[in-house]
């Protein structure tokens, strides 16, 4: 019932004007801009290449949400708009709206990413402890670094991906299928909401784990993914073109690293200039010191006993 009462409101009401549309999403986009801002701030010079150590829980939680704010909210600007005509539409109608609701749905929305930042965060930490220096860069680290990728390539032709996927550019579809009125209910729609998005972009934020998570050309590579294969039109080229660049990228890591743009290598002197420019000397890189934040600029595999962690011995 309430399903088919929001149908007749949605395509009752009008338009939102032009005017209204266009502050919301230069509003998104500010927003975003902001959280770039924040996540370049935190991230200058922490960028060591493919398994970059994301530092300290705390540190890193608040970096990710920042990250997933600049990366995200463009691309949800379709949604929020379509949330805020039907609770417009309701309103016309004379319903109740509560103050506040898009707001709630957009802070669902980045719970759930959290959650997401955590699990990632939690897998990171205990595949460092489980296999020691097995994958440092000098061992099995390209490897590992580019199977990530091609696996997020093969992902990307997935059912779960396709169907992830439809209810990511769908905003229709999905505000009818799971509305819920009230804040409590936006709050639960945005969760639900960033659940679908994980499970559509999932494999691309473990790509960024691969290139290097503290890498503000890496992230706005994988923002650019994110944006193309939700906004664009023609959702099967994009899923597909995206696929095939992983894939070439991928096997460039694992095998051509050195030739791969952008990539700053581990035990390389751009990484040890990263680390150096957050003032870590010689004698607090040989013992492991900690950055801003509490976080180690410590390489793929890096930060156990005979990793590759950085110090004048590992250099070239």
């Amino acid at each position: 019932m309430e399903s088919a009462t929001l149908r007749r409101t949605s395509r009752r009401a009008p338009p939102l004007p032009g005017l209204i549309q266009l502050g919301l999403i230069l509003l998104l986009v500010a927003l975003a801009a902001v959280a770039w801002v924040v996540t370049s701030d935190r991230m200058s010079g922490m960028d060591a290449g493919p398994g970059t150590d994301p530092g300290a829980l705390g540190f890193f939680l608040g970096v990710w949400v920042a990250m997933m704010a600049a990366m995200m909210f463009p691309s949800i600007a379709p949604m929020v708009l379509m949330h805020v005509r039907i609770q417009e539409g309701r309103h016309a109608r004379g319903d109740r709206v509560a103050v506040g609701t898009t707001t709630l749905f957009v802070a669902g929305y980045l719970m759930t990413w959290a959650a997401a930042g955590l699990v990632g965060y939690g897998l990171f930490q205990l595949g460092k402890a489980a296999t020691g220096d097995a994958f440092s860069w000098d061992n099995g680290g390209p490897y590992l670094a580019g199977g990530v990728i091609v696996g997020a390539a093969i992902y990307q032709l997935t059912p779960l991906k396709d169907v992830c996927l439809r209810h990511c550019r769908s905003p229709f579809m999905f505000l009818m299928k799971h509305w819920r009125a009230g804040r409590l209910g936006a709050l639960r729609m945005g969760l639900l909401h960033g659940g679908w998005c994980v499970g559509c972009c999932w494999a691309l934020m473990a790509a960024l784990f691969a290139l290097g998570v503290m890498s503000l050309g890496w992230m706005a590579f994988i923002a650019a993914l994110i944006a193309i294969e939700k906004l664009l039109p023609w959702k099967a080229i994009a899923n597909r073109g995206i696929a095939v660049l992983l894939l070439a990228l991928g096997l460039g890591v694992a095998f051509t690293s050195s030739d791969v743009p952008g990539l700053t290598l581990p035990n390389s002197p751009a990484s040890r200039q990263a680390m150096q420019s957050m003032g870590m000397g010689n004698d607090s890189m040989k013992q492991g010191g900690s950055s801003r934040g509490g976080a180690r600029h410590q390489s793929m595999g890096g930060g156990g006993s005979g990793g590759s962690g950085m110090n004048d011995d590992s250099m070239p």
